[in-house]
């Protein structure tokens, strides 16, 4: 099949930190990409055409600006032009937290599922990416349902659960529309490195007794999960993700712990293992993990995006299993391991 190499147009919702990253990543990588291509496409293809926000310090402003107001505190590493893209303003629903009003100061626009899906077919996206904050279940539920009135793939980074949903995966399936999730990994984050861990253990015959993932951050997603209610789908999310590796249940803690400002948006987490080896001698782990927390997000939602296209290109529609085992902690199936879920990827960008 002939592959359209035209630009990747994006519209995105929640301009927070992570946009910030994957706005500023086309023109950081432009003139230097070119061995970084994903079935045709480069990350300086992509061209960002709308974003949709609450916060009164974003919405009305243009997205090369929008991308540094606060609470954004992801860095400036690349010269950004005037976009032409004026952050739209959308319905708050579930999408700021009570705790995060003052720091927001949100303006909730009333508007329909319609309007907006009308506003991202007029900016002739193709996909739109869900990067709201973690527990805005109602919000990215309004964004999925936009995406299909407009006839765009749907990306979504965060654990409210739509592409491993029977329903949303028919429903996005019947229009051929492609849907990637649910709960992005991490270049080489906490539940990548607490997976492979596991199936070590596993594959070495130590059995798991116990585990826990605490993690720790300073950028407003660790604020914002301060509200533990906010964190039911999360834990599931990144729980299910590991405990997947293991055929017998264990005792497991695994999510977000605490907010720390001065870190930023480093993330820390503390993995900890506690086994059972030959004759019943105990095996101990304990390892910390110190990254970029947008950084390695950025990473796994560029190649997403990417591939979002390729399924449009292809006429596929519904949720694209191969990419979702590999890049997402909860997808609609699981991969026995990273590995094979690596390879399920290579075999999809190779079909014709």
């Amino acid at each position: 099949m002939a592959i359209n190499m035209s630009k990747l147009r994006v519209a995105i919702v929640g301009v927070g930190n992570t946009a910030s990253a994957i706005v500023q990543a086309p023109y950081y990588f432009k003139g230097k990409d070119s061995d970084n291509s994903l079935g045709g496409y480069k990350i300086s293809d992509i061209e960002y055409v709308a974003a949709f926000d609450v916060n009164s310090r974003k919405v009305g402003k243009d997205l090369s600006q929008a991308i540094f107001a606060e609470p954004n505190i992801t860095p400036k590493f690349a010269e950004i032009e005037n976009l032409g893209v004026k952050v739209s303003g959308g319905p708050i629903l579930d999408g700021v937290a009570e705790h995060m009003f003052d720091i927001v100061k949100p303006i909730d626009r009333k508007c329909s599922v319609q309007e907006i899906a009308d506003e991202i077919r007029d900016a002739g996206a193709e996909i739109l990416v869900n990067l709201l904050p973690v527990g805005s279940e109602n919000a990215t539920k309004f964004y999925a349902e936009a995406a299909l009135k407009a006839g765009v793939a749907f990306v979504n980074t965060i654990p409210v659960f739509i592409a491993s949903d029977k329903v949303w995966d028919e429903r996005f399936r019947l229009q051929r529309l492609p849907l990637l999730g649910d709960d992005i990994k991490g270049q080489v984050g906490a539940t990548i490195l607490h997976r492979t861990l596991t199936r070590l253990f596993r594959l070495r015959n130590v059995k798991v007794i116990e585990t826990y993932q605490l993690n720790v951050g300073g950028n407003a997603d660790f604020l914002n999960l301060m509200d533990e209610d906010r964190l039911v789908s999360k834990r599931k999310s990144k729980t299910e993700a590991v405990t997947s590796m293991l055929p017998y249940n264990i005792g497991v803690r695994i999510g977000p712990s605490d907010y720390i400002p001065f870190l930023g948006n480093t993330k820390v987490a503390y993995i900890y293992f506690k086994g059972e080896s030959f004759a019943g001698f105990p095996v101990t782990l304990d390892v910390k993990l110190v990254v970029d927390d947008k950084s390695m997000f950025a990473y796994s939602a560029l190649d997403a995006i990417r591939l979002a296209k390729i399924a449009l290109d292809r006429g596929e529609g519904g949720a694209i299993k191969e990419a979702s085992a590999f890049y997402f902690k909860h997808p609609p199936v699981q991969a026995e391991s990273d590995e094979e879920a690596a390879e399920w990827v290579k075999n999809w960008l190779s079909k014709k």
